[in-house]
């Protein structure tokens, strides 16, 4: 995935500042996310664990919340400027995709919020990171249909 997301960097970066801001945001989450991965044995009582923990959901929560109240809105608005009816449609299809892994994700910050109990943690984990992978996927796609796309147009 960090792979993956260096690509969408490359690609996108320097398009726009908030796409970049973004992208770096994303960067910054997939590294907090590859960190608790290494962990085996979570232990609720380690402070270390407790922080990273902690670290990774707040910028889990604020990635997720800029693409959607920025990035997202930001992309669509640009569609409906250029009467990108296709490219709006694909990008709806898209977002029920992301919609989907944004409850797990507000579910998996909500549950390490409120407990102390890390031993499914790394399942967790595992089902968090299959639905990141997927909804990267589609994020790049919107902004490949949506933006890049509309590059010399704009």
């Amino acid at each position: 995935m960090l792979e993956n997301c260096k690509s969408a960097q490359e690609r996108w970066g320097g398009v726009s500042t908030l796409i970049d801001h973004w992208l770096q945001e994303r960067k910054e989450m997939l590294v907090c996310f590859c960190t608790l991965g290494e962990i085996h044995n979570f232990d609720s009582g380690n402070t270390v664990h407790r922080e990273n923990l902690k670290g990774f959901c707040e910028i889990l929560v604020d990635y997720t919340s800029a693409g959607h109240f920025e990035i997202y809105d930001q992309l669509m608005k640009e569609g409906q400027e250029l009467k990108d009816n296709k490219g709006l449609e694909t990008a709806d299809t898209l977002l029920q995709s992301i919609d989907i892994s944004t409850e797990l994700i507000l579910d998996f910050n909500d549950k390490y919020l409120e407990t102390d109990d890390l031993k499914t943690l790394s399942t967790d984990l595992s089902q968090l990171g299959e639905s990141l992978e997927a909804r990267l996927t589609a994020e790049d796609k919107m902004i490949q249909v949506l933006h890049t796309n509309h590059r010399v147009q704009l």
